[in-house]
């Protein structure tokens, strides 16, 4: 008879995890010359080489997938926190269940709560899931399990591995472009206190201050165009997240749960392009027939 831990599921990387490298390379630039910056106003107290610089700022990402860092810091940074007792019971409950289904050790991963009035969930780092407040306290233990499953799902896949690394990365660039805003404002004041009675001062000052809100908006600009790519990409990896639960035997569970989010009206797709390009989910509807589909297709004996 084999031993649990053979028939732990393991993580294995698909081709979504592969293509959710698109949008981190789209970032690569933009940190780059954000890196720099930081680089420069280093080096004026302290001489490292720029390569070593850069080199070491990556590798600091690496401890958002490091389960206390995920604890301490990379939950806050998503907006999320600890449960409170009642909310870690019911999360555990449902973990539990869900864990075991796929021999893996529940401590293994992190449980976080994001305050929402909304069902949602989402999973980050290497261990980090994320539940809204509104699906802990509203959904049944076993649509609760859907939910959970689909997000270990996420975490098999390795989905998260390319979405940590861009938040990483987006991090110096948010923080340039708020200083770069910051100093927008700066020169504005300095143009109007300082400068008004020159018409050359004037003219240098709105200059300056005009380019940096230039930079500025480039950068958020191109967050924003990695964002736009990574949704596209971030729907397949729904659908698969989705295959991978129904044959965890979590589909019925599921399927429960998006039928929820339809019957609040959010499972309709976008009609307009604009609202697809921001939109990181495909439409609950479509998801819903993908799984009966599937569950369709199982033997009767395994479908739950």
């Amino acid at each position: 008879m084999a031993r649990a831990d053979q028939l732990q599921r393991q993580r294995k990387i698909d081709g979504y995890a592969v293509a959710a490298i698109a949008p981190v390379i789209a970032l690569v630039p933009a940190w780059l010359i954000a890196v720099a910056s930081f680089w420069w106003v280093f080096v004026q107290f302290y001489y490292v080489p720029f390569t070593l610089f850069a080199i070491v700022w990556f590798l600091l990402g690496g401890l958002l997938f490091v389960r206390p860092i995920q604890r301490l810091a990379l939950q806050r940074l998503l907006g999320a926190r600890k449960p409170t007792r009642a909310e870690r019971d019911t999360l555990q409950r449902s973990w539990h269940i869900v864990a075991q289904a796929n021999h893996i050790p529940p401590g293994k991963f992190v449980l976080a709560v994001s305050d929402s009035d909304e069902l949602n969930a989402f999973a980050s780092g290497g261990h980090l899931v994320v539940v809204s407040s509104w699906a802990i306290s509203h959904l049944s233990h076993d649509d609760l399990c859907g939910v959970l499953a689909h997000e270990l799902s996420h975490h098999l896949g390795m989905h998260t591995l390319a979405l940590t690394v861009g938040q990483w990365l987006t991090i110096p660039i948010i923080l340039l472009a708020r200083i770069g805003f910051l100093l927008q404002n700066v020169a504005h004041a300095a143009t109007d206190t300082f400068a008004s009675r020159s018409s050359w001062g004037v003219f240098v000052g709105r200059t300056i201050a005009g380019i940096i809100t230039i930079v500025s908006w480039l950068f958020l600009a191109i967050i924003n165009i990695a964002q736009y790519i990574s949704n596209a990409v971030g729907k397949g990896a729904e659908f698969k997240a989705d295959e991978t639960v129904v044959s965890m035997g979590f589909g019925r569970q599921l399927l429960n749960s998006l039928r929820i989010v339809v019957s609040s009206g959010n499972g309709e797709r976008a009609t307009h392009w604009r609202d697809r390009l921001v939109t990181s989910h495909p439409p609950a509807r479509t998801r819903i027939a993908r799984i009966e589909a599937q569950l369709r297709q199982m033997p009767r004996g395994n479908r739950r």
